[in-house]
Protein backbone atom coordinates (compact mmCIF):
# COMPACT_ATOMS: atom_id res chain seq x y z
CA UNK A 1 0.00 0.00 0.00
CA UNK A 2 1.07 3.62 -0.47
CA UNK A 3 2.72 5.40 2.16
CA UNK A 4 1.48 9.01 3.33
CA UNK A 5 4.14 10.65 1.15
CA UNK A 6 3.58 8.56 -1.64
CA UNK A 7 1.78 9.90 -4.69
CA UNK A 8 -1.40 8.22 -5.27
CA UNK A 9 -1.24 6.67 -8.89
CA UNK A 10 -4.68 7.63 -11.04
CA UNK A 11 -5.65 4.74 -12.99
CA UNK A 12 -6.09 5.11 -16.86
CA UNK A 13 -9.52 4.49 -16.31
CA UNK A 14 -10.00 7.70 -13.87
CA UNK A 15 -11.79 9.07 -16.73
CA UNK A 16 -15.03 6.36 -17.38
CA UNK A 17 -15.30 6.65 -13.06
CA UNK A 18 -17.02 10.07 -13.94
CA UNK A 19 -20.67 10.06 -13.54
CA UNK A 20 -22.76 9.52 -16.62
CA UNK A 21 -24.88 12.72 -16.11
CA UNK A 22 -21.91 14.78 -15.57
CA UNK A 23 -20.36 13.74 -19.10
CA UNK A 24 -24.10 14.43 -20.59
CA UNK A 25 -24.25 17.87 -19.13
CA UNK A 26 -21.08 18.84 -20.42
CA UNK A 27 -21.94 17.68 -23.82
CA UNK A 28 -25.11 19.64 -23.42
CA UNK A 29 -23.60 22.98 -22.29
CA UNK A 30 -20.73 21.97 -25.49
CA UNK A 31 -23.56 21.69 -27.98
CA UNK A 32 -25.52 24.54 -26.68
CA UNK A 33 -21.91 26.53 -26.92
CA UNK A 34 -22.38 25.76 -30.74
CA UNK A 35 -25.45 26.53 -31.52
CA UNK A 36 -25.28 29.77 -29.65
CA UNK A 37 -22.32 31.10 -32.12
CA UNK A 38 -24.28 29.58 -35.06
CA UNK A 39 -26.76 31.79 -34.58
CA UNK A 40 -24.91 34.90 -33.81
CA UNK A 41 -22.71 33.83 -37.24
CA UNK A 42 -24.91 35.69 -39.77
CA UNK A 43 -24.65 38.73 -37.51
CA UNK A 44 -20.83 38.62 -37.76
CA UNK A 45 -20.64 41.13 -41.21
CA UNK A 46 -22.85 43.67 -39.63
CA UNK A 47 -20.84 43.64 -36.51
CA UNK A 48 -17.93 44.49 -38.35
CA UNK A 49 -19.41 46.83 -40.72
CA UNK A 50 -20.75 48.71 -37.42
CA UNK A 51 -17.28 49.01 -36.04
CA UNK A 52 -15.78 49.62 -39.15
CA UNK A 53 -18.00 52.61 -40.18
CA UNK A 54 -18.94 54.35 -36.56
CA UNK A 55 -16.15 53.23 -33.95
CA UNK A 56 -12.89 53.33 -35.94
CA UNK A 57 -13.72 56.74 -37.49
CA UNK A 58 -14.36 58.19 -33.57
CA UNK A 59 -11.07 56.43 -32.72
CA UNK A 60 -9.52 58.47 -35.05
CA UNK A 61 -10.88 61.85 -34.18
CA UNK A 62 -10.42 61.21 -30.52
CA UNK A 63 -6.24 60.86 -31.25
CA UNK A 64 -6.31 63.98 -33.82
CA UNK A 65 -7.99 65.92 -30.53
CA UNK A 66 -4.54 65.14 -29.20
CA UNK A 67 -2.47 66.78 -31.73
CA UNK A 68 -1.55 69.76 -32.48
CA UNK A 69 -2.95 69.85 -36.22
CA UNK A 70 -3.78 73.25 -38.06
CA UNK A 71 -3.60 72.70 -41.84
CA UNK A 72 -2.66 76.66 -41.85
CA UNK A 73 0.63 76.08 -39.57
CA UNK A 74 1.77 72.69 -41.12
CA UNK A 75 5.23 73.64 -39.13
CA UNK A 76 3.63 73.75 -35.20
CA UNK A 77 2.04 70.02 -35.57
CA UNK A 78 2.81 67.27 -32.74
CA UNK A 79 1.12 65.98 -29.64
CA UNK A 80 -1.02 68.99 -27.64
CA UNK A 81 -1.96 66.79 -24.67
CA UNK A 82 -5.06 67.96 -23.60
CA UNK A 83 -4.58 71.79 -24.90
CA UNK A 84 -7.55 71.78 -27.48
CA UNK A 85 -9.49 70.35 -24.65
CA UNK A 86 -8.51 73.22 -22.78
CA UNK A 87 -9.15 75.39 -25.98
CA UNK A 88 -12.62 74.29 -26.27
CA UNK A 89 -13.67 74.95 -22.68
CA UNK A 90 -12.33 78.29 -22.54
CA UNK A 91 -13.43 79.64 -26.08
CA UNK A 92 -15.83 81.84 -25.97
CA UNK A 93 -17.56 81.37 -29.20
CA UNK A 94 -17.96 77.53 -28.11
CA UNK A 95 -19.09 78.80 -24.71
CA UNK A 96 -22.26 81.34 -26.55
CA UNK A 97 -23.02 78.33 -28.81
CA UNK A 98 -23.40 76.21 -25.98
CA UNK A 99 -25.91 78.46 -25.00
CA UNK A 100 -27.54 78.93 -27.93
CA UNK A 101 -27.50 75.03 -28.59
CA UNK A 102 -29.31 75.00 -25.15
CA UNK A 103 -31.67 77.82 -25.43
CA UNK A 104 -32.58 76.17 -29.61
CA UNK A 105 -32.77 72.85 -28.28
CA UNK A 106 -35.46 73.33 -25.10
CA UNK A 107 -37.75 75.67 -27.71
CA UNK A 108 -38.02 72.77 -30.05
CA UNK A 109 -38.36 70.33 -28.06
CA UNK A 110 -41.07 71.39 -25.59
CA UNK A 111 -43.08 73.06 -28.22
CA UNK A 112 -42.97 70.28 -30.59
CA UNK A 113 -43.96 68.03 -27.31
CA UNK A 114 -46.93 69.73 -26.73
CA UNK A 115 -47.76 70.08 -30.66
CA UNK A 116 -47.45 66.72 -30.68
CA UNK A 117 -49.38 65.68 -27.79
CA UNK A 118 -52.55 67.98 -28.99
CA UNK A 119 -52.36 66.19 -32.63
CA UNK A 120 -52.07 62.79 -31.00
CA UNK A 121 -55.00 63.46 -28.66
CA UNK A 122 -57.26 64.76 -31.76
CA UNK A 123 -55.71 61.60 -34.16
CA UNK A 124 -57.12 59.82 -31.13
CA UNK A 125 -60.93 60.46 -32.23
CA UNK A 126 -62.68 57.93 -35.06
CA UNK A 127 -63.70 60.90 -37.70
CA UNK A 128 -63.64 60.64 -41.33
CA UNK A 129 -60.65 61.28 -43.04
CA UNK A 130 -58.34 60.44 -40.38
CA UNK A 131 -55.95 58.48 -42.34
CA UNK A 132 -55.65 61.16 -44.84
CA UNK A 133 -55.02 63.97 -42.33
CA UNK A 134 -52.71 61.32 -40.14
CA UNK A 135 -50.18 61.23 -43.79
CA UNK A 136 -50.37 64.99 -43.90
CA UNK A 137 -49.81 65.67 -40.62
CA UNK A 138 -46.60 63.15 -40.36
CA UNK A 139 -45.28 64.47 -44.20
CA UNK A 140 -42.87 67.34 -42.72
CA UNK A 141 -40.82 64.90 -40.90
CA UNK A 142 -40.34 62.80 -44.60
CA UNK A 143 -39.27 66.07 -46.57
CA UNK A 144 -35.24 66.09 -46.15
CA UNK A 145 -33.83 68.58 -43.77
CA UNK A 146 -31.85 70.78 -46.14
CA UNK A 147 -35.49 71.26 -48.61
CA UNK A 148 -37.49 72.16 -45.25
CA UNK A 149 -34.81 74.38 -44.20
CA UNK A 150 -34.44 76.20 -48.12
CA UNK A 151 -38.33 76.54 -48.42
CA UNK A 152 -38.58 78.23 -44.89
CA UNK A 153 -35.71 80.29 -46.17
CA UNK A 154 -37.09 80.90 -49.31
CA UNK A 155 -40.91 80.08 -49.68
CA UNK A 156 -42.14 81.36 -46.40
CA UNK A 157 -39.44 84.09 -45.08
CA UNK A 158 -38.31 85.88 -48.09
CA UNK A 159 -38.87 89.81 -47.27
CA UNK A 160 -39.60 90.30 -50.90
CA UNK A 161 -41.99 87.10 -52.12
CA UNK A 162 -42.34 84.95 -48.77
CA UNK A 163 -45.94 83.41 -48.26
CA UNK A 164 -45.68 85.21 -44.78
CA UNK A 165 -44.86 88.87 -46.31
CA UNK A 166 -47.42 88.30 -48.92
CA UNK A 167 -49.98 87.50 -46.77
CA UNK A 168 -49.55 90.24 -44.68
CA UNK A 169 -50.04 92.54 -47.87
CA UNK A 170 -53.13 91.03 -48.75
CA UNK A 171 -55.07 90.83 -44.83
CA UNK A 172 -53.83 94.75 -44.98
CA UNK A 173 -54.85 95.29 -48.43
CA UNK A 174 -58.54 93.91 -46.99
CA UNK A 175 -58.49 96.74 -45.06
CA UNK A 176 -57.29 99.34 -47.60
CA UNK A 177 -54.04 99.78 -46.53
CA UNK A 178 -51.27 100.43 -48.71
CA UNK A 179 -48.52 100.33 -45.92
CA UNK A 180 -48.29 96.39 -44.50
CA UNK A 181 -45.50 95.41 -42.43
CA UNK A 182 -42.92 93.58 -43.75
CA UNK A 183 -40.35 92.57 -41.51
CA UNK A 184 -37.27 90.75 -42.27
CA UNK A 185 -37.58 87.77 -40.50
CA UNK A 186 -33.88 86.15 -40.91
CA UNK A 187 -32.52 89.17 -39.84
CA UNK A 188 -34.90 90.75 -37.19
CA UNK A 189 -35.30 86.81 -35.25
CA UNK A 190 -32.43 84.87 -36.69
CA UNK A 191 -32.81 82.17 -33.79
CA UNK A 192 -36.95 82.11 -33.96
CA UNK A 193 -36.43 81.52 -37.64
CA UNK A 194 -34.61 78.25 -37.10
CA UNK A 195 -36.88 77.52 -34.20
CA UNK A 196 -39.80 77.38 -35.90
CA UNK A 197 -38.65 75.69 -39.20
CA UNK A 198 -37.21 72.90 -36.54
CA UNK A 199 -40.72 72.55 -34.60
CA UNK A 200 -42.67 72.32 -38.19
CA UNK A 201 -40.04 69.13 -39.10
CA UNK A 202 -39.97 68.18 -35.56
CA UNK A 203 -44.00 67.97 -34.53
CA UNK A 204 -44.93 64.68 -36.50
CA UNK A 205 -42.28 63.15 -35.13
CA UNK A 206 -43.39 63.26 -31.40
CA UNK A 207 -46.62 62.88 -32.50
CA UNK A 208 -46.48 59.90 -33.99
CA UNK A 209 -44.73 58.66 -30.72
CA UNK A 210 -47.41 60.18 -28.30
CA UNK A 211 -50.05 58.61 -30.94
CA UNK A 212 -48.44 54.86 -30.40
CA UNK A 213 -48.64 55.62 -26.71
CA UNK A 214 -52.50 57.09 -26.52
CA UNK A 215 -53.53 53.31 -28.80
CA UNK A 216 -51.61 51.07 -26.33
CA UNK A 217 -54.23 52.07 -23.46
CA UNK A 218 -56.57 50.30 -21.62
CA UNK A 219 -59.65 50.93 -22.97
CA UNK A 220 -61.98 49.22 -19.67
CA UNK A 221 -60.30 51.80 -17.61
CA UNK A 222 -61.74 54.97 -19.62
CA UNK A 223 -65.20 53.50 -20.06
CA UNK A 224 -65.58 52.61 -16.58
CA UNK A 225 -64.39 56.37 -15.49
CA UNK A 226 -66.73 57.62 -18.14
CA UNK A 227 -69.66 55.22 -16.63
CA UNK A 228 -68.77 56.80 -13.16
CA UNK A 229 -69.06 60.43 -14.25
CA UNK A 230 -65.53 61.57 -14.53
CA UNK A 231 -65.05 64.52 -17.20
CA UNK A 232 -62.32 64.49 -20.64
CA UNK A 233 -60.07 66.54 -18.12
CA UNK A 234 -60.13 64.12 -15.64
CA UNK A 235 -59.46 61.16 -17.76
CA UNK A 236 -57.00 63.01 -19.07
CA UNK A 237 -55.19 64.16 -16.20
CA UNK A 238 -55.73 61.21 -14.05
CA UNK A 239 -55.10 58.57 -16.79
CA UNK A 240 -54.24 59.38 -19.97
CA UNK A 241 -51.33 61.66 -18.84
CA UNK A 242 -49.74 59.04 -16.64
CA UNK A 243 -49.73 56.46 -18.99
CA UNK A 244 -48.23 58.94 -21.59
CA UNK A 245 -45.65 59.79 -19.26
CA UNK A 246 -42.76 56.93 -20.09
CA UNK A 247 -43.48 58.17 -24.26
CA UNK A 248 -43.12 61.95 -23.43
CA UNK A 249 -40.19 61.10 -22.06
CA UNK A 250 -38.98 58.97 -24.82
CA UNK A 251 -39.90 61.60 -27.30
CA UNK A 252 -38.39 64.38 -25.36
CA UNK A 253 -34.44 62.56 -25.06
CA UNK A 254 -34.96 61.08 -29.03
CA UNK A 255 -35.73 65.27 -30.19
CA UNK A 256 -32.91 65.93 -28.03
CA UNK A 257 -30.35 63.56 -29.48
CA UNK A 258 -31.28 64.54 -32.81
CA UNK A 259 -32.09 68.55 -32.36
CA UNK A 260 -28.72 69.02 -30.87
CA UNK A 261 -26.90 67.47 -33.71
CA UNK A 262 -29.24 69.79 -36.08
CA UNK A 263 -26.64 71.55 -39.07
CA UNK A 264 -28.97 71.79 -41.82
CA UNK A 265 -31.67 74.93 -40.80
CA UNK A 266 -28.41 76.55 -38.65
CA UNK A 267 -26.50 76.55 -42.07
CA UNK A 268 -29.29 76.86 -44.16
CA UNK A 269 -31.47 80.22 -43.32
CA UNK A 270 -28.64 81.99 -41.07
CA UNK A 271 -25.17 80.32 -42.62
CA UNK A 272 -24.69 80.74 -38.22
CA UNK A 273 -24.97 84.52 -38.40
CA UNK A 274 -26.87 86.81 -35.75
CA UNK A 275 -25.94 84.50 -32.83
CA UNK A 276 -27.55 81.27 -34.25
CA UNK A 277 -23.97 79.07 -34.30
CA UNK A 278 -24.93 76.38 -32.58
CA UNK A 279 -22.43 73.29 -31.41
CA UNK A 280 -22.21 71.37 -34.51
CA UNK A 281 -21.81 74.51 -37.00
CA UNK A 282 -19.16 75.57 -34.58
CA UNK A 283 -17.27 72.47 -34.85
CA UNK A 284 -17.76 73.44 -38.71
CA UNK A 285 -16.43 76.64 -38.61
CA UNK A 286 -13.47 75.29 -36.76
CA UNK A 287 -12.59 72.44 -38.94
CA UNK A 288 -13.77 73.89 -42.71
CA UNK A 289 -13.25 77.79 -42.10
CA UNK A 290 -10.09 77.74 -39.80
CA UNK A 291 -8.57 74.34 -40.64
CA UNK A 292 -7.61 73.42 -36.98
CA UNK A 293 -8.68 69.78 -37.61
CA UNK A 294 -6.92 68.67 -33.54
CA UNK A 295 -9.97 71.25 -31.89
CA UNK A 296 -12.39 70.55 -34.31
CA UNK A 297 -11.81 66.73 -33.16
CA UNK A 298 -11.66 67.64 -29.48
CA UNK A 299 -15.13 69.68 -29.96
CA UNK A 300 -16.55 66.48 -31.54
CA UNK A 301 -15.62 64.30 -28.79
CA UNK A 302 -17.05 66.72 -26.59
CA UNK A 303 -20.22 66.86 -28.25
CA UNK A 304 -20.53 63.12 -28.90
CA UNK A 305 -19.72 62.18 -25.07
CA UNK A 306 -22.37 64.72 -24.10
CA UNK A 307 -25.00 63.18 -26.48
CA UNK A 308 -24.18 59.68 -25.23
CA UNK A 309 -25.11 60.27 -21.76
CA UNK A 310 -28.98 61.77 -23.00
CA UNK A 311 -28.46 58.57 -25.42
CA UNK A 312 -28.29 56.43 -22.34
CA UNK A 313 -31.56 58.48 -20.21
CA UNK A 314 -33.29 57.36 -23.97
CA UNK A 315 -32.18 53.81 -24.03
CA UNK A 316 -32.99 53.09 -20.31
CA UNK A 317 -36.72 54.67 -21.27
CA UNK A 318 -36.93 52.62 -24.29
CA UNK A 319 -36.31 49.36 -22.01
CA UNK A 320 -38.44 50.39 -19.46
CA UNK A 321 -41.39 50.43 -22.27
CA UNK A 322 -40.64 46.87 -23.20
CA UNK A 323 -40.89 45.49 -20.04
CA UNK A 324 -43.76 47.11 -19.53
CA UNK A 325 -45.16 45.55 -22.65
CA UNK A 326 -43.83 41.89 -21.75
CA UNK A 327 -45.02 42.20 -18.65
CA UNK A 328 -48.92 42.65 -19.88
Amino acid sequence: MPTATEPTRRSPHARDTVPAPGRRAARTRRRQRAMDWARRAPLLPALVFLITVTQLPFVATVVISFLHWNALAPENRGFAAFDNYKAVFTDPAMRASVGTTVVLTVTVVLVSLLLGLVLALLLDRSFRGRGIVRTLLITPFLVVPVASALLWKHALYNASYGLINGSLTWIWGLFGSDSPPQPDWMTDSPLAAVEVSLIWQWTPFMMLILLAGLQSRATDAIEAARMDGASAFDIFRYLTLPHLRRYLELAALLGTIYVVQNFDAVFTITSGGLGTANLPYTIYQTFYQAHDYGRASAQGVVVVLCSLVVATFALRTVSSLLREEVTR
